[in-house]
Order: structure tokens, then sequence, then C-alpha cells
């Protein structure tokens, strides 16, 4: 008996990998360089859907503390700089965020890129914290103007002097981009996913596109932590997005796992990379969805 029990202790037990064999999703990781001027190319020359619009509007939502303001920090790729176009509050789960927000985001030292970034509170469970929900379908239909600050418990009113009363194509939303921590999908409670979905569905009614972020995947799988490049080949990566999918009601083709600048001191290709793939992907909805309206309001 001692003798069987050594020998299972001497055994090598053979963990399965948490990595897959390839790649499900394509990212040229090759000449990281060559592929980031692409990339940064690809948005400084975007062609928008109509003349009426000067930027694509995209507007993030999610829980506090999801990543939002730091995505708004993509202003750091194009200045080829740490930036802080967005403040952060890392030591608090309650919205930083207080007012509705417009980032534009710089083209190198002049000029502004075609889209810009809109942010808003973020989204709480219960009535008494977070955005009012009817502030975000006031926003998505371009009611609310850049700067007024957010009420959790009422929403805007009309006699409001940063309410927009007739707004353009231009003024409304173009995408809406629903953001969760990738480490936190699962803990996520769902009264909150009820509360997104609800919201999704209001902006699929009045046909804008709905894409999904899922933030700080560096802490929810050590491998990707280890090197951001097998971010496709995570078998944790892949699984949290199917659960964010099935919860949220978004396909898979529309959710991108990022990685925010949260820690680092100088910009890393890698970031730069995923970033601006799911940027890219982000800006076409909108472009498409621009490009559509202008079509059915021209007719």
């Amino acid at each position: 008996m001692k003798g069987e029990m050594a020998w299972l202790f001497k055994k090598k037990i053979t963990l399965p990998s948490p990595l897959m064999e390839k790649d499900w999703r394509e990212i040229k990781w090759g000449d990281k360089e060559k592929e980031l001027k692409a990339l940064k190319s690809k948005v400084q020359e975007l062609q928008l859907g109509s003349p009426d619009v000067q930027h694509l509007r995209i507007l993030m939502y999610g829980p506090p503390g999801a990543g939002k303001s730091s995505f708004v920090n993509i202003d750091s790729i194009f200045q080829d700089r740490m930036t802080s176009a967005a403040t952060v509050d890392a030591a608090t789960d309650v919205s930083f965020t207080k007012m509705f927000q417009i980032h534009k985001i710089r083209k190198g030292k002049s000029g502004q890129l075609p889209f810009v970034i809109c942010d808003v509170m973020g989204l709480e469970t219960g009535d008494s914290g977070g955005v009012h929900p009817e502030d975000l379908m006031n926003t998505l239909k371009g009611h609310v103007k850049n700067g007024y600050k957010l009420n959790p418990r009422s929403p805007i009113s009309d006699s409001d002097p940063h309410y927009n009363s007739c707004p353009s194509l231009g003024d409304r939303i173009h995408c809406l981009v629903g953001i969760v921590p990738a480490d936190k999908v699962s803990l996520i409670d769902d009264d909150f996913f009820k509360k997104m979905r609800e919201i999704r569905i209001k902006a699929s009614e009045l046909k804008i596109p709905e894409v999904a972020v899922l933030t700080k995947i560096d802490m929810a799988c050590p491998e990707v932590h280890k090197d951001i490049t097998l971010v496709y080949r995570s078998k944790k990566i892949k699984e949290n997005m199917q659960i964010f999918s099935n919860k949220f009601g978004v396909p898979m083709t529309n959710i991108f796992p990022v990685k925010n600048y949260h820690e680092e001191g100088s910009l890393k290709l890698d970031l730069n990379v995923l970033m601006l793939s799911a940027l890219i992907n982000i800006l076409n909805f909108a472009n498409d969805h621009v490009g559509v309206m202008a079509d059915s309001e021209d007719n």
C-alpha cells in the first residue's frame, strides 16, 4: 500500500493548458511597429459616412471602475506619449465621472481625429446612484449637451440650458459601447446586466449599433498578464467573453478584449495594437450607422 501511494505521488500529473493551440481571432503581431502605423492611418484617414457629421460619437457606459475613462486615454497612442485626456479614480467603486463629457482625440500636435468619445457616470444597480437610465436615452438621441451635470435621481429636463431640443444626426450617438472588466464578468449582479440589456434594447430601437469591450484582461488571465499577445489563445478570456455575450446579449463578433493603461509609465506596442484593433471595429460600426441614417433622412 505504501509503495502504491509513493508511486502516485511520483507520477507526473499533466494539467490542461490554459491556452489554445492557435489564435481564434487574428491580430497581426508580427511587425508591431508596422501594424500600429497601419492601424493609426486607418483611423486618421477615415472618411465619414455623411458630410453633415464632423465626428463619430461613441458613447461608453458600464459599472464604476470598469475602465471607461481609461479608454478615453487612447489619445496617448496618437500623441506618442502618456496623456490624461480623462481623469481616473482608482480608489473607489463609486462613479468618478459626474458630467456628460465629450472627449476629442487629438491628431498628433494639431488637429482632431474624426471621432469623439462620450463619457457618462457609471451605471449602478438600484435607483439612488449612477447615471439615470433616461439620461442615457436622452444622450443616445442627442438631447444632452457637453458639460451637463448628471443627476442620478432625475433626468435632464427640456428647460435645462444643456438640453438640445432639436438634435441633428451629428449630435446623436453613433455607437453604444458597453464596458465591463474581464476579471469581474462572472461576479457582476444579474440586475446590473438586466439594466444594461434594457439600455441596449432601446439603442437597438434607434438602430444604434452596440459593441462590448472587456477591459483589464491581464487581471483575468495570468498567461495574458505575462504576454498580451496571447489574448486570443487564452481559454479564460474566451470563456469570459462568452459569459458576457450570454448575459449582455451582444454577439461574440461584437466583443473586444483590451488592456487599459493603468500602471505603465510608457507606451507599449502590444497594448496599442490591441486597443486600435478594437477601436477601428467600433468606428466602422458607427460610420456604417451614420451612412444608413443619412441615406434614410435624405429619402
